[in-house]
């Protein structure tokens, strides 16, 4: 192995020496603890230090970093206290989960260090989030983020790459190729000789290094990151090196050779680090032997504060309240002033003026700049707010909803357009695991409005109609809106847009161009979780949403003898559960009328909650009307009989005459 010290001082060599040697030591340690059954779960990076110390050493401390679980190096290169990095193993008070998860899944503001959720792939896509802002800012920062050999086949992979490049951002695409995804080698993985080709195919620059070779990683990561300051891009970077330990210790290396398990032991990065330093003078024998006490001093000190460290409390309140970060509803009074506007303008008004009350504020999706959007929502947009808040995306919803959490880190707000609701299951992953999780795990918001023009009626079809609420209404830890009419969503939306957590606003398509009202011209808030009851009687409760709060209008204004309530929920997460209990307990009878099909929808789980809380004020059971559990049809007459609009009278009267 040669190493170039290039202009580097010899305190520099002797620095990176400490950084490299510590991560190792406490590596060595936690192998003990593993043995004694004192620390449940360990993924080693023995072997791979030189990747995570160089790149840390090269970035400043305010540029963000994405490590993955083997790269312990990034943590203590950062100088996290070693106590809390124990206690984050050991699930106490003092890391920074709360226990709620474990190892590196966690991120921290302070260390500007954002952890790995076991996906692996989203990461590199908020990595592309965090790059847009500083790019935005004009700051010159640097985003570095890792990942595995076994993750370049995922599509996030794929994704994150492309937009980096066709946005020019300033990433570091950190692949350690350390030879298995978990006991998988790389000849069953992927077919091209190395990684770093797969630049070629997003025109991107990309290198090889060897990743045992610290001075290597740094000397070139230093030119890098200097050049990407003046000519902002991406960079992707093959790694390698190799993992000398199992995925994560219980599995064990029985599956490696051998004979490879020993060409990889002679290139020990510390090891050969060391003789380098020891040949050349740099490196005495005293000061190394201090060097190793003083490390292994902090390693048993920090151990012994963990291991005093009380195990965790929490209450049902704590764990409960921290789901969502909290947000304090800022009303804001409509004017008098209004104007007769369709639901689409509603929609379109908000965004404006939002964008304008938030200039921290993005818009992304698919032809929303120049085009204005497949319903023309944007349209006129790019004038007013320029190309670098309404930005067009290529077509990968994954990697787009990831760059809106990164925009989220890095101070901005995020909203994300679907081009049609039923598009976000390829997206699906970052919502439900990356969004609705990021504050719980580690008290990070996530600032992102996930817009969905959604519902059928229109002919459609099956890629196109659905109303598929119910995929995240189950989701703790997301909020879902789903407005009526225009009134309801320009204000639902400005507070959506002002609510730091990930909200998933429904917009049925066809009440865009269908349903007219008069809304104020200027900016106005409504809170989320407020029901609006429409129509009052004494007969019975109708509890509805979206399209199917004007077919419960259409039937009552058909049938002037029914006395109902219609109580329109406007916010499925947060539920009004009071309205609804207080209709029901005044009606005693109670139908609940959507869109979506009916097995699972949230009707079901209304319907269980009105039976627990109120079954004694009913005289009646409750009844759903749904659409038909099948895919939503294209041809207008399969449209007509999935779509529950022609069974809700009839079921409506059955239940009054019950």
């Amino acid at each position: 192995m040669i190493f170039d010290r290039k202009n580097l001082t010899d305190n520099q060599l002797l620095d990176f020496y400490k950084r490299i040697l510590k991560p190792r030591l406490i590596e060595e340690k936690m192998l003990i603890l593993i043995r004694q059954g004192k620390v449940s779960k360990w993924f080693s990076g023995i072997g791979q230090e030189a990747i995570s110390v160089g790149v840390t050493a090269v970035l400043d401390t305010d540029e963000y970093i994405l490590p993955m679980h083997r790269n312990l190096g990034v943590f203590t290169g950062r100088d996290i206290p070693l106590y809390r990095l124990f206690s984050q193993w050991q699930g106490k008070a003092n890391g920074f989960t709360k226990g709620r998860d474990r190892s590196f899944h966690f991120g921290t503001q302070q260390y500007k260090i954002i952890g790995m959720i076991s996906h692996l792939g989203p990461q590199l896509g908020v990595a592309d989030g965090i790059a847009l802002a500083n790019k935005l800012k004009k700051n010159g920062k640097v985003t570095a983020v890792f990942t595995g050999e076994g993750a370049t086949s995922e599509g996030d992979f794929h994704e994150a790459l492309n937009i980096a490049s066709v946005w020019e951002l300033p990433v570091l695409f950190v692949i350690e190729n350390n030879g298995y995804g978990l006991s998988t080698p790389t000849n069953e993985q992927y077919r091209c000789e190395n990684l770093a080709d797969k630049g070629k195919g997003y025109g991107m620059e990309s290198h090889i290094v060897d990743g045992n070779n610290i001075l290597e990683v740094f000397n070139l990561l230093s030119e890098l990151k200097a050049s990407m300051k003046e000519n902002p891009r991406p960079v992707l970077l093959e790694f390698k090196t190799f993992r000398m330990r199992g995925h994560e210790e219980a599995s064990g290396t029985k599956y490696v050779p051998q004979e490879l398990m020993d060409m990889w032991a002679i290139k020990d990065p510390v090891e050969n680090y060391k003789k380098y330093l020891t040949e050349n003078g740099v490196l005495t024998a005293d000061f190394d032997t201090a060097l190793h006490a003083e490390i292994k001093k902090d390693i048993d000190e920090s151990l012994a504060i963990a291991n005093a460290e009380p195990e965790i409390e929490s209450t049902l309140s704590e764990e409960l309240n921290d789901v969502y970060k909290p947000y304090e509803f800022e009303h804001v009074n409509s004017s008098e002033e209004k104007e007769n506007i369709r639901f689409i303008d509603a929609i379109s008004s908000s965004l404006r003026q939002s964008m304008e009350r938030h200039e921290n504020s993005v818009i992304m999706g698919q032809d929303i700049a120049e085009y204005g959007g497949a319903f023309k929502i944007t349209d006129g947009f790019v004038a007013q707010f320029g190309k670098e808040r309404v930005i067009n995306t290529p077509i990968c919803e994954s990697a787009v909803v990831s760059a809106g959490m990164g925009l989220s880190i890095n101070g901005y707000k995020a909203i994300v357009e679907m081009q049609f609701a039923d598009f976000v299951s390829t997206g699906f992953n970052p919502i439900v695991n990356l969004l609705a999780k990021s504050h719980y795990r580690w008290l990070e918001k996530a600032d992102v409005v996930v817009r969905m023009p959604c519902g059928g009626g229109t002919q459609a079809g099956p890629f196109h109609s659905q109303t598929n609420e119910a995929w995240f209404t189950k989701t703790p830890g997301l909020k879902v809106v789903y407005p009526a009419f225009p009134y309801d969503a320009k204000g639902l939306l400005n507070t959506s847009i002002n609510d730091p957590n990930p909200v998933l606003f429904f917009e049925h398509k066809q009440l865009y161009r269908s349903i007219y009202q008069d809304v104020p011209t200027d900016y106005y808030t409504i809170p989320l979780g407020k029901a609006a009851l429409l129509k009052e009687g004494a007969d019975i409760t109708i509890i509805s949403f979206g399209a199917a709060v004007h077919w419960a209008l259409d039937t009552l204004s058909k049938n002037p003898e029914i006395s109902a309530d219609l109580l329109d929920l406007r916010t499925l997460q947060p539920l009004d559960t009071e309205a609804i209990f207080a209709s029901v307990k005044k009606t005693g009878r109670v139908i609940i009328y959507q869109e979506d099909s009916m097995f699972g929808g949230i009707a079901s789980d209304i319907s269980a909650m009105i039976m627990e809380n109120c079954f004694k004020y009913l005289d009646a059971p409750v009844k759903r009307v749904a659409s038909l559990d099948s895919p939503i049809p294209f041809t207008k007459a399969l449209e007509d009989q999935y779509l529950p609009k022609g069974r809700f009278e009839s079921d409506l009267k059955e239940l009054l005459a019950y």
